[in-house]
């Protein structure tokens, strides 16, 4: 019987790619992915970077002006739970645009609830809507 060839190849050289920048994007788990989709394209004028749908369950990643988050539906069995079955939130997303008085009343026109309105405190210009899948979202800027 024939003995099988050694491999001796060397490992082929990798390219050096550009340094990855880290950046941090928010995972949003939700009840109703494909609903939630349209609403942050609608409220926040979001755009689609990637769109995954299987066993009626849907992984997107969008941006809002260059910042990007992540959603999906909520998937109980990986300890991945919406506001809803929370009760609550564990974390607040802060959306620093141009005009948040323009963005805040075009969220609350696409179905978010004001939680408290655009305002003038901490050297921010900010208001707070609660999307309709449970998120917080301060809409603010920088005064200075």
């Amino acid at each position: 019987m024939a003995q099988p060839k050694k491999r001796t190849s060397k490992p082929k050289s990798r390219k050096k790619s550009n340094p990855i920048v880290s950046t941090i994007a928010p995972w949003l788990c939700v009840r109703g992915g494909a609903c939630a989709v349209e609403f942050y394209k609608s409220a926040f004028g979001a755009k689609e970077l990637f769109h995954m749908e299987g066993s009626g369950s849907v992984v997107a990643r969008l941006s809002i002006g260059g910042a990007e988050f992540w959603l999906s539906d909520e998937s109980p069995e990986h300890y991945n739970f919406s506001p809803e079955s929370l009760g609550g939130i564990t974390v607040r997303i802060i959306l620093t645009v141009d005009d948040p008085d323009a963005v805040f009343t075009r969220a609350v026109s696409a179905g978010a609830k004001e939680v408290y309105p655009v305002t003038e405190e901490h050297d921010w210009r900010i208001g707070r809507v609660v999307d309709p899948f449970g998120h917080h979202w301060e809409i603010g800027r920088p005064l200075s």
